[in-house]
């Protein structure tokens, strides 16, 4: 199980759902949603799209706290499941090198700016334990994950296109594999609404069996696919099929003083939905269990 100082959970917000064009939009949208707490985009930071000082004092003068960053993978390609399940991740060779790289650039800029954790997609995980593709993306994961640990920094890999009993495989060789410097940091993501828009079964089983590994959790909702090889529909946190009494149980039993990241990405509204899921949450966890920094 991993050690937590404290029960209460803090709430925060990811800063890609809130399409910020820099630092100070950022602060502006976070300060309407009424949250003092972020997930960082580091890939900005890295190639320079946002100035690294001045973000870094923007963030401070507004009294932000990055509670953790994340890096997406170059050539990932979103448009249909099969597209995602070819790019996604590690899974790739075209720009394994490149991602490589990008994630030490992103080892560095966190450990420059105190993030303790730094999540990613590993891409859709072959299911056999003998599938030669699914060795070649743990050895990358074990190579992502040893760029960060030596900036003692954690990673996490995102869940929902693989399975939980796959993932949990996949941790499972990533920490007793000899010799695997920084495969111990890795661990969890959990984003309950990936499980069902991806139809890899029933978040809250998956949370459960999942937990001793689980570093972050993404507070987002959704419904089914309508037909089998479909996307699943996002919607707003309380609202999709999420049971959520039963997977908040599980965070408040499991995972003490685990941030609760709120993503949101569908809609044009991102503030108000955000703002209604941090609602949703005081109301089925109370104040007293959480920190939401709220500003006004």
């Amino acid at each position: 199980m991993i050690g937590y100082t404290t029960t209460v959970h803090r709430i925060g917000v990811c800063s890609w759902s809130l399409r910020p064009t820099g630092p100070e939009d950022l602060v502006r949208k976070l300060c309407a949603c009424g949250i003092g707490t972020v997930q960082l985009a580091l890939d900005p930071l890295r190639d320079e799209r946002w100035a690294l000082e001045q973000t870094i004092d923007v963030l401070t003068g507004a009294g932000i706290t990055i509670a953790s960053g994340m890096m997406a993978m170059k050539g990932e390609d979103y448009s249909t499941l099969d597209s995602i399940r070819a790019t996604g991740g590690v899974r790739s060779d075209v720009y394994w090198s490149e991602n490589l790289e990008a994630a030490a650039a992103n080892a560095e800029i966190a450990a420059g700016l105190s993030i303790p954790l730094v999540t990613f997609h590993a891409g859709f995980l072959p299911h056999g334990t003998g599938d030669a593709l699914r060795g070649v993306m743990i050895e990358r994961i074990r190579d992502i994950g040893a760029e960060f640990a030596v900036k003692g920094v954690r990673v996490a890999l995102e869940t929902g296109q693989e399975s939980a009993a796959t993932l949990g495989e996949v941790l499972s060789e990533l920490h007793t594999a000899p010799g695997s410097t920084g495969s111990a940091a890795v661990g969890v993501n959990f984003d309950p609404a990936n499980m069902i828009l991806y139809g890899m079964g029933d978040p809250v089983a998956a949370l459960d069996a999942l937990a001793p590994h689980v570093a972050q959790v993404h507070i987002k909702d959704a419904r089914p696919p309508a037909l089998p090889g479909a996307w699943g529909q996002e919607v707003r946190v309380g609202t999709g099929a999420v049971d959520w009494s039963a997977f908040l149980r599980i965070v408040q039993d499991r995972l003490p003083g685990v941030g609760l990241m709120i993503e949101r990405e569908a809609r044009e509204d991102r503030v108000e939905d955000i703002r209604a899921g941090a609602a949703f949450l005081r109301a089925k966890l109370g104040s007293a269990a959480l920190i939401s920094e709220v500003r006004t």
